[in-house]
């Protein structure tokens, strides 16, 4: 957990498949604890095609017999079946929008919206936001599936689209420098 809180969570990207695969895991995290689903994120990576979107979206229901197998990820039919589905709605998504990335991106909070210096009572208040509700919601108008309000703010916590790190956490200050170097797909 202190590797990936450390190197990986809140650090910005648009990376497609990056953005796929954490969509799908915190899908699956749903109910879970994250650290869960981060000790099983290699099983899940061999499991589900490196999340690559093309080849998820062409599972079959051998697939998810496969899955529904495979003791070393979480083995919830809906989960693994949400994730051929949406692998197939993101398909769709990056048709419409050119990329992933730019389509999540339009829904990073403004600025202005958040605390400046955010303390660890701000950080732990924070569970949904109209940004999150309204990724949500769209998401589930184009058909995704655990999506949920809840779901999408923490995928957006872990990639970057808002800092949570409180400003007494060492690595606040370099989420921020990533995130003001970062270039937002437009």
């Amino acid at each position: 957990m202190s590797h990936y809180h450390d190197t990986e969570w809140g650090f910005p990207t648009a990376d497609n498949s990056r953005l796929f695969e954490k969509l799908c895991l915190e899908g699956f995290q749903s109910g879970l604890s994250w650290s869960t689903i981060l000790n099983k994120r290699e099983d899940f990576r061999r499991g589900f095609k490196n999340f690559d979107i093309n080849k998820v979206s062409r599972f079959t229901q051998a697939d998810i017999e496969r899955l529904m197998g495979d003791a070393s990820i979480v083995r919830h039919r809906g989960k693994i079946e949400s994730t051929i589905n949406n692998a197939q709605r993101c398909r769709e998504l990056i048709k419409e929008c050119g990329s992933l990335g730019r389509y999540i991106w339009q829904f990073e909070p403004s600025p202005s919206s958040r605390p400046k210096r955010p303390t660890a009572a701000d950080v732990s208040s924070f569970v949904t936001s109209p940004e999150s509700i309204a990724l949500s919601k769209d998401l589930k108008k184009r058909g995704w599936s655990f999506v949920g309000p809840t779901t999408m703010y923490a995928f957006m916590q872990s990639m970057g689209l808002v800092n949570d790190h409180h400003v007494g956490c060492f690595v606040w200050k370099q989420v921020e420098g990533a995130r003001r170097s970062f270039e937002r797909p437009v």
